[in-house]
């Protein structure tokens, strides 16, 4: 029986905290990255800006 790669509980508690019109504009594979923990596409990257933390300059 194959092993099936569960969520990661912080990312789905992420993805709910987002407002709907951007959930609803996030492809399968952007949705998946974010969920499982992948790499990041550029594009979620940008639809997450505003959401997103920059770590190079914390204090803005």
């Amino acid at each position: 029986m194959e092993d099936k790669k569960q969520p990661l509980k912080e990312r789905i508690a992420i993805v709910k905290m987002l407002p709907r019109d951007i959930k609803e504009k996030l492809t399968i594979e952007e949705m998946n990255a974010l969920l499982y923990d992948e790499v990041l596409p550029n594009s979620l990257i940008e639809k997450l800006k505003d959401y997103l933390a920059d770590i190079d300059n914390p204090s803005e």
